[in-house]
């Protein structure tokens, strides 16, 4: 690197796992900052995003979207600032959210943009959780995926996670009763004194069976699935007649190939005549911004909380995403690499 250069540290995808990636599938390189072209901008990372969907995305196995290769710098969202522009749209000092990758620095076109921060009444760090794809897919899977209605007994699974406690709030406000699962007791307290459940299971202590049948009395009509696996297995043993499931993440299973063999659920769905659809939030990229809206109007109110877990350092990055499937978090996750300002 050229004395003197401005230092872009970027983390890598150094081999493929074979299930949760972790430290020793990454590698952190330092390169020169980007030079930018016509229509391009240079955005200095503030925050960058750790997410389940990660490990889909490093993955051999197919997936919604094409796979990371092998030494190119991670996918994920982040959100910075507007350094250096040579788009006519964008000017120095925009704060932005964006497909900027595990990186200081990213030099990129219009369309790496996801949006515009313009709730800047309230923290950055907000535009890549309740503000950002969490809030969103949380809006957008129960509302018109669930079409939930008052007086819905809605459960959860990760109740207490980035999306899953958006998910209970959000049936707070449209007037249903929420259960939330989640694993350990401090997780489990968190959804009833902080996102508002009216109950909360700990799936690592509580026989499900019986927590759901207590919790559920009349059955459940609404269940926003982001586990799979033995947790949603036991929830469709609990489903009411007409009752709606979405299928939003599989966090519980670990390896998809072979693909794990559990109960079937077709008996479930034909007699209860329930619904069960998977949805992918890129589906609804049209209407983003009328999820930010309403998810920050409910934020300014006191009606949705959140919470965040901030690593410090882009040196963080390689070991964060299977720390999600270790359950550390509490809130969503969070790397910091530059000052909000």
């Amino acid at each position: 690197m050229p004395e003197g250069a401005r230092v872009n540290r970027q983390v890598l995808l150094k081999a493929r796992p074979s299930a949760i990636p972790d430290a020793e599938h990454f590698e952190v390189v330092e390169r020169p900052v980007p030079t930018i072209g016509d229509g391009q901008i240079l955005v200095r990372n503030r925050y960058l995003s750790v997410d389940p969907a990660m490990r889909g995305w490093v993955s051999a196995v197919a997936n919604y979207s094409e796979p990371v290769a092998i030494g190119a710098v991670m996918r994920s969202l982040a959100a910075g600032r507007v350094e250096e522009s040579k788009h006519p749209e964008f000017h120095p000092g925009d704060f932005v959210t964006g497909w900027f990758g595990w990186q200081d620095y990213a030099a990129v076109d219009s369309r790496a943009v996801e949006s515009r921060v313009t709730e800047t009444d309230l923290p950055l760090s907000a535009a890549l959780g309740v503000l950002g794809l969490n809030g969103i897919t949380a809006y957008f899977g129960l509302l018109d995926v669930c079409q939930v209605r008052s007086d819905d007994t809605v459960v959860v699974s990760t109740a207490a996670g980035a999306v899953g406690s958006c998910v209970g709030q959000i049936a707070k406000i449209k007037g249903c009763r929420t259960v939330g699962i989640a694993g350990g007791a401090q997780k489990a307290r968190l959804c009833q004194e902080e996102f508002g459940y009216d109950v909360a299971i700990d799936y690592k202590r509580d026989d499900l069976d019986a927590a759901l049948a207590a919790a559920c009395p009349d059955g459940v009509d609404v269940y926003y699935d982001n586990t799979a696996g033995a947790i949603s297995d036991a929830v469709y043993r609990c489903l009411r007649v007409g009752a709606r499931v979405a299928i939003c993440g599989t966090a519980s299973i670990a390896n998809w190939d072979p693909v794990p063999q559990g109960p079937r659920i077709e008996r479930h769905l034909l007699v209860k005549r329930a619904r069960v659809q998977g949805f992918v939030i890129f589906d609804y990229a049209s209407r983003f911004a009328e999820a930010r809206a309403a998810l920050a109007q409910w934020v300014r109110g006191g009606a949705i909380r959140y919470r965040e877990d901030i690593l410090e350092g882009i040196d963080r990055a390689p070991g964060a995403i299977a720390g999600l499937y270790r359950g550390e978090n509490l809130g969503k996750r969070l790397i910091r690499i530059a000052p909000d300002g």
